[in-house]
């Protein structure tokens, strides 16, 4: 009942409201270039993770905002994600900045599981234009979000690594870029956001959760 009830996608809920009656709330990047919409399921997967292993007070609802939005900057946690190009326009390149630089936390997803695809290159050329062009690091198996909530020993593989598809690697590091000692941005080459993109009644995933990495990054975000 609860996945079923996060499943209304893109609802528009005050975020003023939201603030006062929740600790977390989920938040879809919207942007100008590429494709933005994807993985529709995966935020309600995620959001019910939450609910059954936190003690968080969740928002039900997913929340789609302009990146250009000055809301954004009131969001915990921002997802963004596609497969095929990334260009900010300048009110998106200064909103993504403000809202790191000043305490936001954004995780970015790449559906292509790749390291040299279109939407990998263009994002990775985007941060080296905001943050500097050795901004963008690889993580230690070692780092705090591993350990946030669940214990990983790095970060999990998907499916779709597993299966060969894009650059047929199968990724043992995830990428972020920290302001004042913070981990602002973590970027995933690995497609977090199809393998958790399924239809909750499938019994496939019911042996073992794939979301709790996910429950960690929250987790992360909040506390960090």
């Amino acid at each position: 009942m609860l996945a079923a009830a996060a499943g209304a996608v893109a609802a528009r809920v005050p975020l003023a409201r939201a603030a006062a009656d929740y600790d977390f709330w989920f938040t879809r990047l919207k942007y100008d270039s590429g494709d933005w919409d994807v993985d529709q399921r995966m935020p309600a997967n995620l959001i019910t993770s939450l609910i059954d292993y936190t003690h968080l007070r969740v928002d039900p609802k997913e929340h789609v905002l302009a990146l250009a939005d000055p809301k954004v900057l009131a969001a915990p946690f921002c997802y963004l994600a596609g497969h095929k190009l990334v260009e900010f326009n300048p009110d998106e390149r200064r909103n993504f900045e403000r809202y790191v630089r000043n305490g936001g936390f954004v995780f970015v997803d790449d559906c292509n599981h790749d390291i040299d695809g279109l939407f990998a290159k263009s994002f990775e050329a985007q941060m080296a234009k905001i943050f500097g062009a050795k901004a963008l690091k690889k993580l230690p198996n070692k780092h705090p979000v591993y350990r946030s909530f669940f214990v990983f020993d790095g970060p999990p593989a998907t499916g779709f690594e597993l299966n060969g598809w894009g650059d047929d690697l199968v990724h043992d590091y995830l990428k972020g870029i920290e302001i004042d000692g913070r981990l602002g941005i973590l970027y995933s080459n690995k497609d977090y956001g199809c393998e958790w993109d399924y239809d909750w009644r499938n019994k496939r995933f019911l042996a073992e959760d794939n979301t709790k990495f996910g429950v960690n990054i929250v987790m992360y975000a909040l506390n960090s």
